[in-house]
């Protein structure tokens, strides 16, 4: 009896065996149809694969070039469906993304200018399968939340523009910071569009070749270098306010899964590396922390929303998360002059070992964050 039980166990174990290492092998099949390696190098962008499977597609990103890139999924319009900027040579970063069937491209920007180079890619399929409840539910709240930061920002961007016309320099010193608040907190949404960042948001040497230099930082420079306000101010901050407008009546129709979310959580951090930490982003103004406090409140606010799926499916990684968030705001808080607004020391008064503290703060909750999209859609 025991030997034909064995007989029988055996047998049984080796078709259950068979069926495990079969889907098994179909999973990771399937897994590896929608991985796309892109390999940037200073004059091309290449790509493994021009199909994928529509649903979650994982950008396995190596930069081989000298320079740093940023690489990015695009629609064919140039909305970005997903990114990843600051890549070092030789750093690999993933990006995981959510797409439906149809075109799209792939571009890498080494020198992080102009369009890049760009490859044509496809998604196949039928619709993406539908998501958890509260992946649904973590999409249209954040999307209510970036609505409601553009809806706020419009009336202290009407202050900061009346004082500018008024000719009134420390009215309008005193309301450029916080006019940019919202803006910070949901800065990747707004760059979605790909034509607004450019008229609001950008520095002097982020200009391309040709381009006019409008939006905020052009007034901060006349506001604090140049201390003085002129008719092409005047007509450059109309030009402001016209432009946020536009992008409080689009945000609604922004692209928004959940690993565009967590995408966009990483992005702020990544935005508080390269500009905040280093003083570049107001280095007129000397705000940043500004800028810093609510890049971070707009990360933390895409992971909260998005930590009841992450917390089930990577608990250590939730954890890791709360940790850090709570680090960095901490350390933020030591620069807060009134814990009742947003008002911070100037940034130029802060010290070099100061500074190195930040940043090592930022880049410790930075990692975790990478793997945020990855641990919503397992």
């Amino acid at each position: 009896m025991r030997a034909v039980r064995f007989s029988v166990i055996t047998a049984a174990a080796a078709v259950a065996l068979t069926a495990v290492t079969a889907c098994t092998q179909k999973s990771g099949a399937e897994s590896a149809d929608r991985v796309v390696d892109v390999t940037a190098k200073d004059d091309s962008c290449e790509v493994s694969k021009k199909e994928f499977p529509a649903g979650h597609v994982e950008l396995a990103v190596e930069n081989k070039g000298s320079k740093v890139t940023e690489v990015y999924l695009l629609f064919p319009d140039d909305r970005i469906v997903a990114e990843r900027e600051n890549i070092g040579p030789g750093i690999k970063q993933k990006v995981t993304a959510e797409v439906k069937a149809g075109d799209y491209l792939i571009a890498c920007k080494p020198g992080m200018k102009g369009k890049g180079i760009r490859q044509e890619v496809k998604a196949t399929g039928g619709q993406v399968a539908k998501r958890d409840p509260k992946l649904d539910a973590a999409v249209a709240d954040y999307r209510q939340y970036a609505q409601d930061q553009a809806d706020e920002t419009l009336p202290r961007v009407e202050a900061f523009v009346k004082a500018i016309k008024a000719g009134d320099v420390p009215a309008a010193k005193k309301a450029y910071a916080i006019s940019r608040l919202g803006w910070e907190r949901t800065e990747p949404v707004a760059e979605s569009f790909g034509d607004i960042d450019p008229k609001v948001d950008v520095r002097e040497d982020g200009l391309e070749d040709g381009q006019k230099w409008t939006g905020w930082h052009r007034l901060e420079k006349s506001l604090w270098k140049d201390g003085r306000i002129g008719s092409e101010e005047k007509t450059l901050a109309d030009q402001l306010l016209a432009d946020l407008r536009d992008w409080q009546q689009r945000v609604g129709t922004a692209e928004i899964t959940p690993t565009s979310m967590a995408n966009g959580a990483k992005e702020l951090l990544d935005e508080v590396a390269r500009g905040k930490v280093t003083g570049e982003e107001d280095r007129y103004a000397h705000t940043d922390l500004v800028d810093f406090k609510g890049n971070v409140e707009g990360a933390q606010k895409a992971y909260e929303l998005l930590k009841p799926v992450a917390s089930k499916n990577d608990p250590a990684l939730a954890r890791e998360l709360d940790k850090q968030f709570a680090a960095l705001e901490a350390l933020l808080d030591k620069y807060r002059t009134d814990r009742t607004s947003y008002e911070f020391v100037s940034y130029d008064k802060v010290g070099k070992d100061d500074r190195k503290e930040l940043s090592d703060a930022v880049n410790a909750l930075a990692e975790p964050l990478s793997k945020l999209a990855a641990a919503v859609v397992k």
